[in-house]
């Protein structure tokens, strides 16, 4: 047992096991996507403000992450996200309240329906993609190029 990395401290590996280190990062990153958002003057100024209030969370960026640009079925966009239906239902009512999406007629489906960005979403959908490519700037230049290369090989081939 003398050769167990947290000996000193068996409770350690709790606070710093790579799972929480990179919830935390994630955490760190989705914040930072959604303050640079929240400050971009091409963003409508409804979804701005609702951004720089934190009324926008990031359970809110699954539908940015998850929507395609044409369209795509709730149970679709829930499956991409691992939630449930129900909770994915949940973030399209609240953005649709918002003016970020719309829901109307599945062409494939007449008995479903399909969730779409509105003109204001897709100025949205924008804002997300520039803030991404600028806290992936911000990381690089934190942690160094080749450190920012190896972390985003690593975490490619882990996720698939």
């Amino acid at each position: 047992m003398t050769d167990m990395p947290f000996a000193s401290d068996p409770d350690a590996w709790r606070q710093t096991h790579l799972g929480r280190l990179l919830g935390h990062a994630m955490r760190r990153f989705d914040e930072r996507v959604l303050a640079l958002m929240a400050h971009d003057a091409e963003v409508p100024l409804a979804l701005s403000n609702l951004a720089a209030r934190a009324q926008v969370s990031a359970a809110h960026i699954h539908i940015t992450r998850h929507l395609a640009r044409g369209g795509s079925r709730l149970t679709d966009m829930a499956e991409r996200a691992g939630m449930t239906k129900q909770a994915m239902g949940a973030l399209v009512d609240q953005c649709e309240a918002w003016g970020l999406v719309t829901r109307g007629a599945d062409p494939h489906d007449a008995r479903a329906r399909r969730v779409l960005f509105t003109a204001d979403g897709l100025a949205w959908l924008d804002a997300f993609r520039r803030a991404v490519a600028q806290a992936e700037a911000e990381f690089r230049a934190s942690v160094g190029k080749d450190v920012a290369t190896v972390v985003m090989l690593g975490l490619e081939a882990y996720a698939t």
